[in-house]
């Protein structure tokens, strides 16, 4: 199948590493030119090599902190100016850290929300008129699972992922008319390294091993194992193509059955 995205321009939020690198060399194999972006431009630089190296297709990078509107604003003015459009948009953005509710005071909620919501609504906020502008986009929102079903210990998470699912269905509204379709993706327990911190946070608690826990992990997914980032980058790549002519404000779980709720 032909997606389409062969010279079309991409940016990648939080992309150096994990499910964002998984997205970008995806996008990057179809031919289309990316922009990365992390805070970390060591990472980013040895990444952006990485992709261009493996495909040949156009890589830039820019360090951005996401929670700064200026920076987000720079960041897509830059990509317009190098690659000359923003075609699709993959929000992504690392974790609030982990923990109840009685673990967290007011920063500690501010500042998850402006690192997993309000980054999302300021880059969406910033590409839509360029988008509009070219006849349409694509914009794909990286999730969790959790806004389907809460995970344990990870509150402010749940919260403001559960957030974006509704924000997304909102935009899908308003945007359509523009020819910009948006749909919101859950991974579930994908191999990168967020997840093993995960796993090992759990594993001091209960004073077992690392493994022991992905073992039991392993064990409720009806596949069997942990997803591979490929796994999911491969969706993230359909829903942003040419392919995908009518799914728009969607939330989509990629987690091996994992999830029980309807």
């Amino acid at each position: 199948m032909d997606l389409g995205l062969k010279g079309k321009n991409v940016l990648v939020l939080a992309s150096s590493k994990g499910l964002g690198k998984a997205c970008a060399l995806e996008f990057a194999k179809e031919g289309a030119n990316v922009m990365l972006t992390s805070r970390d431009e060591a990472q980013l630089s040895k990444t952006a090599k990485e992709i261009k190296s493996q495909t040949g297709s156009a890589v830039y990078f820019k360090v951005c902190d996401i929670t700064q509107r200026n920076e987000i604003d720079e960041l897509v003015a830059e990509t317009v100016d190098k690659l000359g459009s923003v075609d699709v948009l993959v929000n992504n953005a690392g974790g609030p850290p982990a923990g109840t509710f009685n673990d967290f005071e007011d920063e500690h909620w501010q500042g998850a929300f402006e690192l997993t919501l309000l980054s999302l609504v300021r880059s969406v906020r910033a590409v839509t008129p360029n988008m509009k502008k070219n006849g349409g986009g694509r914009i794909v929102n990286i999730a969790s699972s959790s806004f389907k079903q809460p995970i344990d210990g990870l509150i402010l998470s749940n919260t403001f992922r559960t957030a974006i699912n509704g924000l997304s269905k909102s935009l899908s509204q308003e945007l359509g008319k523009d020819g910009i379709l948006i749909n919101t993706i859950g991974p579930g327990r994908i191999g990168t390294d967020r997840v093993g911190e995960l796993d090992q946070m759990v594993a001091e608690k209960k004073g077992v091993s690392a493994e022991e826990i992905k073992a039991a992990m392993e064990s409720g997914i009806p596949l069997g194992r942990y997803g591979e980032p490929e796994e999911f980058a491969k969706m993230v790549v359909f829903l942003c193509s040419g392919a995908n002519t009518y799914i728009t404000g969607q939330s989509l779980l990629i987690d091996g059955g994992m999830v029980k709720a309807l």
